[in-house]
C-alpha cells in the first residue's frame, strides 16, 4: 500500500503503541507515504480524543518525525475530525496540516459506532438510522471543510443493514462529496469489525467510481500491527472497481499518484 493517511496516537485515548512504532511497520510494509490522523478535540466526547492543550504537541511529535524519517518515508500530518452541526471548531479548522478527514461517528448525538452504546439499535428504525447517516456525511460534504472522507460507510459497522437499497440512501452523500471535490478513503479497519470488509463497500466504491470520485487509502491503525493489515485487500478491491491511482497531500493540496 502505498499510501496509508488515517492512522491515530496515543492521544486519541483508546489506541497503543509509540509513533515509531507505527511508522516502522509502515516502512516494513513498504508504505511510501504515511499520515497521522489523529482524532480532533471538540467540545463534546473528550474521552475518545486528543484535547485542545494537546493539539501543538501532537503537531510537533509528527513534524519531529518527518524530520526522522526523512529519508526512509514521508510523513503527513492530519486530523479526523467528527462532523457534528456546532461543533466543527475553527482552531482545528485552521491547523497547519497536510489535510483534514471529516468522518461522522454520531448520529443524534449517539455514538453508533461505540460497542458500549450497540443495545441502542434495538429501539430505533435501521432504515431511518441508515439516512440519518448518510444525510449527516452529506452535509459534511457540503460544510467545504475536509479533503477526505472517512470510512463512507461506517454505519455498517456491527451489520445492521437496511431494508431499503443503499446505494438509494447514499446517493446524494455521493453526489455531495463528488461537488466538493473530495476525496474518498478505502479503509481497512471494516475487516477487523463484525461486518469484516472495508468501507466503504464494493457496491458504494463503484457508485463512487462512476461518479469520478478519487480515493486514498488508509489503515485506521489504533495499534502498530493494524497498519497494512489488510492491504492486500484493499488495493486489490480499487483495482478491481478500475481505480489506477490514489491520492496524497501536502498542504492540503491533492496530488494523485499510480496506485
Amino acid at each position: 500500500m502505498i499510501v496509508d493517511l488515517h492512522n491515530h496516537t496515543v492521544l486519541c485515548n483508546h489506541a497503543q503503541g509509540t509513533i515509531d512504532q507505527y511508522i516502522e511497520k509502515a516502512i516494513k510494509e513498504g508504505t511510501k507515504i504515511f499520515g497521522f490522523s489523529e482524532h480532533a478535540p471538540m467540545e463534546f466526547d473528550p474521552k475518545y480524543r486528543l484535547a485542545f492543550s494537546q493539539m501543538q504537541a501532537y503537531e510537533n511529535s509528527i513534524l519531529h518525525a518527518q524530520k526522522k524519517y526523512k529519508d526512509k518515508i514521508e510523513i503527513l500530518l492530519g486530523y479526523e475530525v467528527d462532523y457534528i452541526e456546532g461543533y466543527v471548531d475553527q482552531r482545528v479548522l485552521n491547523a497547519k496540516v497536510d489535510y483534514l478527514i471529516g468522518s461522522v461517528h454520531f448520529i443524534d448525538k449517539w455514538g453508533f459506532d461505540n460497542p458500549e452504546f450497540i443495545g441502542k439499535y434495538e429501539d430505533e428504525n435501521i432504515d431511518e438510522i441508515w439516512q440519518k447517516y448518510f444525510d449527516a456525511i452529506e452535509k459534511m460534504a457540503q460544510s467545504g471543510f475536509f479533503q477526505i472522507v472517512g470510512h463512507f460507510d461506517l454505519i455498517k459497522v456491527f451489520k445492521f443493514m437496511p431494508n431499503t437499497n443503499i446505494l438509494n440512501i447514499a446517493q446524494k452523500a455521493l453526489e455531495a462529496i463528488k461537488k466538493a471535490d473530495m476525496t474518498l478513503e478505502i479503509n481497512m479497519a471494516g475487516y477487523r469489525k463484525p461486518i469484516a470488509e472495508a468501507y466503504p463497500s464494493r457496491e458504494l466504491l463503484e457508485a463512487a467510481f462512476a461518479l469520478d470520485i478519487p480515493i486514498t487509502f488508509s489503515s485506521d491503525a489504533h495499534e502498530p500491527h493494524q497498519v497494512s493489515l489488510y492491504n492486500n485487500e484493499i488495493v486489490s478491491l480499487a483495482k478491481a472497481v478500475g481505480y489506477t491511482k490514489c491520492a496524497t497531500f501536502k498542504n492540503k493540496q491533492r496530488k494523485m499518484i499510480e496506485i
